[in-house]
């Protein structure tokens, strides 16, 4: 339970930091911090709790990186619907967090709330084959990082830092294509509040991730075989 509710704060503060600066932020008047400063931000978050959480619950905060740390054979299968649970419920309270913040101004429309999508909800205008190849090679990557920098043959203590770049730099690439999810909770907790067409495209925000991240598993469990 010390676990799921490591994931469930750790989520939390993903979506509040990372989907807060999109909603609350990048647009306000003359000061926004723009697509750069929401990268940023969300790298922030995973770095401030991988080192906050990691030796607890190991800071997955996304259901994709649970699986693919699964399948790369770094995490028990027992733990992987719990998690998963504890990371969208996590990632929903953060959500409401944030609504109740955004809300609090008079007049305000919350848009699309931070919420993923492709074609006209596409913040770029991207088509659903770019959002779901952008998203399957996008989270391929982080999984990819998350595994060989948690590699028990990796520099130590040093993860948490290259994870939350990662985040960044996945973010710089693709917040034009598709908002960037690489993570299904997330999409999942903006989604249900945004409503409408982001919560009808919710389905693609869920598959690519979760395809990206078993190939990422796969993969490095091939190529970091002795």
């Amino acid at each position: 339970m010390k676990k799921l509710f490591a994931e469930f704060i750790g989520t939390l503060w993903l979506v509040l930091g990372g989907c807060g600066s999109a909603v609350l932020a990048a647009g306000f008047p003359e000061l926004g911090i723009g697509f750069v400063g929401v990268s940023f931000a969300f790298g922030l978050t995973v770095v401030t709790m991988a080192y906050a959480i990691g030796h607890i619950s190991g800071c997955h905060l996304n259901p994709a990186v649970s699986v693919g740390l699964w399948i790369g054979g770094r995490f028990d299968r027992k733990d992987l619907v719990p998690y998963i649970i504890a990371q969208v419920l996590g990632g929903l309270a953060g959500a409401g967090i944030l609504y109740l913040i955004a809300t609090g101004k008079a007049g305000v429309d919350i848009g699309g709330f931070a919420s993923n999508g492709f074609g006209e909800a596409s913040p770029g205008g991207y088509s659903m084959m770019a959002a779901l190849v952008t998203e399957i090679v996008m989270t391929f990557f982080f999984l990819m990082v998350i595994l060989g920098s948690t590699d028990s043959k990796a520099p130590a203590g040093f993860a948490g830092l290259a994870i939350g770049l990662a985040l960044v730099l996945i973010h710089l690439i693709s917040i034009p294509v598709t908002n960037t999810s690489v993570n299904p909770a997330r999409s999942t907790s903006q989604a249900l509040f945004a409503g409408g067409i982001y919560l009808q495209q919710l389905w693609l925000f869920w598959i690519a991730p979760i395809i990206g991240a078993i190939l990422a598993g796969i993969t490095y469990k091939y190529i970091s075989k002795e």
